[in-house]
């Protein structure tokens, strides 16, 4: 059984697994084949691979030669075209490209897409979103941090005092924790908000302080996402909201709802609140952005505030980001591959089953189904 990987469509600088995921996978009697360059923007050169057993091919080879196919982004259509009976795996968000997805049914091939895997304990080891958005936040920290033209920490000098930065981080999420504690250690005065009264300890764990809005809907069972509020609650979390806003020098904010556009929490009236010189980092500008003036991949500057539309800072640490991703990768491969390195796809398993979104030639994932059928 032969696993390819995919040279990565640029910006991409990521790749599904460097040099040293391939001892287990060597383990598992899997041979596996390279795109030539794949690893180059995550620093892994193809004499890295040789080396630790994989073979250099093209990617019309890989494309041809290969039973599992790994690329993160979605392959070319017409690629897909020749893909029969093999299994594609990357992160595809279906619930954005369903229609793609229904296209990827007629071709029979299966398509798992690793950001579907459910969120429950047995699957923390393979969770990719969690592994690169703790990346997302700690860069995101960083990012606005050479935008602001202040320091982040207070400093008593001789010709006068510095305050500190006050940052406003709207989501405790992964990535939202991680931003916290990457603020706090570079001495920013941090406030946090969230939907889910549950996150509160953790944040204050952290050192941040907690802002509570009242009477938000129970999220204890959406998988450790948010969910949609009442438009009651809506009009008290924007008050709040533009309260801490005003105050804030840097904003992150990392709201997303799985298969909708992300709820704007920000809207252009806060933001012209805001001082000169502040800086907000929106995490959720491919599914929309959470401020009004979002643009996806684009730095706005509106009145002063430049507002950093970033969805994909986890590329901008390729080498870790790929180190992570690749071994969340290995560790659901063991899932559908046998020690033996036969495929083995057991349905019946609800982490394969869940991640599924193409098999047989049907749709298989239920959320998919009903945004297709309306």
């Amino acid at each position: 059984m032969t696993i390819g990987v995919l040279k990565e469509p640029a910006p991409e600088t990521r790749v599904s697994l460097l040099p040293e995921h391939l001892a287990t996978l060597k383990k598992w009697n899997v041979n596996v084949c390279i795109e030539s360059n794949a690893g180059a923007t995550a620093f892994a050169n193809d004499d890295k691979y040789t080396e630790a057993g994989a073979t250099i091919q093209s990617r019309a080879e890989i494309l041809q030669s290969s039973d599992i196919i790994l690329s993160i982004n979605t392959p070319d259509k017409s690629e897909i075209e020749n893909l029969q009976s093999k299994i594609v795996l990357g992160v595809y968000q279906p619930l954005f490209t369903a229609q793609v997805m229904k296209d990827w049914a007629t071709k029979g091939l299966t398509v798992f897409s690793m950001d579907m895997l459910p969120r429950t304990t047995r699957a923390q080891s393979m969770d990719i979103l969690s592994s690169q958005a703790n990346i997302a936040g700690y860069k995101a920290v960083l990012t606005a941090a050479n935008l602001f033209p202040k320091y982040f920490p207070m400093f008593m000098t001789a010709a006068g005092s510095v305050p500190p930065a006050k940052m406003l981080i709207l989501g405790a999420g992964v990535a939202g924790l991680q931003a916290i504690a990457t603020a706090k250690r570079l001495g920013a005065v941090v406030e946090v908000f969230d939907t889910r009264p549950a996150v509160k300890e953790e944040v204050m764990s952290l050192g941040a302080k907690f802002v509570e809005v009242e009477g938000a809907a129970d999220a204890s069972k959406a998988g450790g996402y948010a969910v949609e509020q009442t438009a009651e609650f809506l009009e008290r979390q924007k008050a709040k909201i533009a309260e801490a806003v005003a105050k804030a020098d840097i904003v992150i904010t990392t709201a997303q709802i799985p298969g909708k556009k992300a709820p704007v929490l920000i809207t252009t009236a806060m933001m012209e609140a805001m001082k000169n010189g502040s800086v907000i980092i929106d995490l959720a500008a491919a599914t929309g952005g959470n401020t009004e003036l979002t643009k996806t991949d684009e730095t706005v500057i509106h009145n002063g505030v430049s507002i950093v539309g970033n969805s994909y800072l986890a590329s901008t640490m390729p080498s870790d980001a790929s180190k992570l991703y690749g071994k969340n990768v290995l560790n659901f491969l063991q899932l559908i591959i046998t020690k033996e390195g036969a495929i083995n796809l057991n349905f019946e398993d609800d982490l394969v089953k869940g991640t599924c979104v193409v098999h047989g030639g049907v749709i298989t994932n239920d959320r998919v189904n009903a945004i297709i059928n309306g």
